[in-house]
């Protein structure tokens, strides 16, 4: 058992048990299906709204399980384990329901976060603009006000779950800039003036759905604002990239986690015909493996004890939870190939596992916030220097 189970209560424990159910039973046995063909993996986003785990960050009063980010990490990680766009898929919907639940007023308490915790509600984020690259918290959207409503002007590109999530957590520039740079805003999937364009097609990651929202004046009632106007970059740096950080960090310590399995087993039933040997007796191979399980166990305890110091308010969490996900990064895409040199060339085959996976964690450098951004952010954090 790992050590990181001290920091799991009861409850979490509980809720780990039904994510490894869903993930064994409905997103493993599909995970290829979900690459090859490109899918949205709606199958396994019923099966965790059936067995209640939507609601993970909504508060009990409401329905949901009331867990932070520990809880994401130890779900997103199981997740990421049998299917790699299932994890992530799941982890944005979680991360912009954490969002929403951060300061929600009492219509959004009802509207979104209620049905979300009933299962009956996805959300996800709608950050990315042209341009931006890395600063995925800068926007140049439009929030025009307009009566009781605004009207959004703008273009997001990589928005996971476009199209099939029922709300998504999109940030504008606020209307007022005497009130700070930027806003977040709830805007609903049936908004007019809201469209879609292009498919995702990456290298990895293929489930994504990963498309282009186009906001032509798109009309959205004024109580979907998230907190105050210009509280954009409270939320991006508060909840939003904390969350983010570790739902990316725990679906790819999944994969990594899912690599290294399969490569034990993989030495573990290997025979050399010539000999009768086994591939597991030798002692290059026992290094190897050695040294693949410390890395992963290594930064499996960077991201839960980081996790955990966030959920309590630690003052020293920040920069653990930035490096958490860049050390989960660099280990997870190099255990992911080493793995393969491990299987040999039954692993280099089209559409393996271990293809498959690499192809997949190939996407942990390059979403943003990437490594090397981390690590700045890290460096100035713990020289007491601004972020931006």
């Amino acid at each position: 058992m790992s050590t990181t189970s001290i920091y799991f209560s009861p409850q979490l424990r509980r809720l780990q048990d039904i994510a490894r159910e869903v993930a064994s039973t409905v997103a493993a046995p599909r995970a290829a299906e979900v690459d090859e063909k490109r899918l949205w993996p709606e199958h396994t986003f019923h099966a965790l709204a059936e067995a209640g785990l939507m609601g993970l960050h909504v508060p009990e009063n409401l329905g949901g399980h009331g867990q932070g980010m520990l809880g994401l990490a130890a779900v997103t990680e199981i997740l990421g384990q049998a299917c790699s766009a299932s994890a992530i898929c799941y982890g944005m919907h979680s991360v912009g329901t954490a969002t929403i639940a951060a300061k929600p007023t009492d219509y959004q308490r009802e509207r979104y976060l209620a049905p979300i915790a009933a299962g009956r509600h996805f959300t996800t984020l709608s950050l990315s603009e042209p341009g931006t690259g890395v600063h995925f918290y800068l926007s140049s959207s439009e929030l025009i006000p307009d009566g009781d409503d605004y009207l959004i002007r703008g273009l997001k590109h990589f928005v996971t779950n476009g199209g099939h999530a029922h709300s998504y957590v999109v940030s504008t520039l606020a209307s007022d800039a005497s009130r700070g740079e930027f806003s977040c805003i709830l805007v609903d999937d049936n908004t007019p003036g809201m469209r879609w364009s292009g498919d995702w097609e990456g290298l990895g990651m293929r489930g994504n759905a990963a498309i282009t929202m186009h906001l032509e004046d798109a009309r959205v009632p004024r109580q979907n604002l998230l907190g105050e106007e210009g509280e954009q970059i409270w939320y991006i740096f508060e909840i939003l990239a904390p969350y983010f950080l570790v739902a990316m960090a725990g679906t790819y310590l999944g994969i990594a986690q899912a690599a290294l399995d399969y490569a034990i087993q993989h030495v573990r039933t290997r025979v050399y015909g010539m000999h009768n040997e086994a591939v597991a007796n030798a002692d290059v191979i026992q290094h190897r493996v050695g040294t693949l399980w410390s890395r992963v166990e290594a930064a499996r305890q960077l991201l839960y004890s980081a996790a955990y110091a966030g959920d309590c308010g630690d003052a020293g969490a920040l920069p653990a939870i930035l490096s958490s996900k860049a050390e989960v990064s660099e280990m997870a895409v190099h255990v992911v190939n080493e793995a393969m040199t491990l299987c040999g060339g039954i692993a280099y085959r089209d559409n393996s596992l271990l293809a498959r996976l690499l192809r997949d964690v190939r996407a942990s450098h390059v979403m943003a916030p990437t490594t090397d951004l981390l690590r700045l952010w890290t460096g100035r954090a713990l020289l007491g220097q601004p972020l931006l």
